[in-house]
C-alpha cells in the first residue's frame, strides 16, 4: 500500500480522536466521572473498540482530558496576553482558569483512586500555565489594576478556591457572578 492511501487513516483516527476528547470533555464535566466508556463512545459516533484503541482504560481517556483542558487554558492564556491589555488579560484568564476548572477536583480524585500521576501529566502544561499567571498578574500590577501586595502563590490558591467555591454553587448564573465581582473587587487596589 502506498503513503497516500494510508494518510486519509490517519486523519480519520486523528479525528476521531479529537471528537472522542471533545465529547468526553463535554460529558465528564457536565455529569461526571463516572459516566460509562460506552456512552462517551456512543456519542461520539464512534465504536468502544475505536475509544480503546486511543485510551486503553477509561483513566487514560480521563486524563487525556484533563491534559487537553489544561493545554487549552494555556492557549487561550496565551492569546489574551497577546490581544488585550493587561488589566483585561488578567481578569479574563481569571474568569477562564476558573470555569474550565469545574469537575477538576472529581477528575483528580478518580485518577488517584486509579493510581494515575495526574500531576506527572501536567507538569510541562502546568510550568506554562504558571509562567502565564506570573506575566499576567505582573502586567496588571504594572497597570495599577491588581493591587500589588499579591504573589503568584496567593493568586493560584485563589483561583483554585475560587473554582471549588463555583462547583458549589452549581448552575446559577447570578451567585457565580457575584462571587466573580467579590473576588475581583479584593484583587484590585484599595
Amino acid at each position: 500500500m502506498s503513503g497516500a492511501q494510508e494518510k486519509p487513516l490517519r486523519a480519520d483516527a486523528a479525528r476521531n480522536r479529537a471528537r472522542l476528547l471533545d465529547i468526553a470533555t463535554q460529558v465528564f464535566t457536565t455529569r461526571g466521572a463516572g459516566v460509562p466508556t460506552e456512552e462517551i463512545a456512543r456519542a461520539a459516533g464512534v465504536g468502544v473498540g475505536t475509544l480503546f484503541r486511543h485510551f486503553p482504560t477509561k483513566e487514560a481517556l480521563l486524563e487525556a482530558v484533563v491534559v487537553r483542558r489544561l493545554e487549552t487554558i494555556t492557549a487561550r492564556t496565551a492569546e489574551l496576553i497577546a490581544r488585550a491589555e493587561p488589566a483585561e488579560a488578567f481578569f479574563a484568564c481569571f474568569r477562564l482558569v476558573v470555569e474550565q476548572s469545574a469537575g477538576k477536583g472529581e477528575f483528580a480524585r478518580t485518577l488517584a483512586a486509579a493510581g494515575v500521576d495526574v500531576h506527572a501529566s501536567l507538569r510541562e502544561s502546568s510550568a506554562a500555565m504558571r509562567a502565564q499567571l506570573a506575566e499576567l498578574l505582573a502586567g496588571a500590577q504594572r497597570a495599577g489594576a491588581v493591587r500589588p501586595d499579591l504573589g503568584l502563590p496567593e493568586l493560584i490558591a485563589l483561583l483554585v478556591g475560587t473554582g471549588a467555591t463555583m462547583d458549589q454553587l452549581g448552575d446559577e448564573q447570578a451567585a457565580r457572578e457575584r462571587i466573580f465581582e467579590v473576588v475581583f473587587d479584593g484583587l484590585r487596589p484599595r
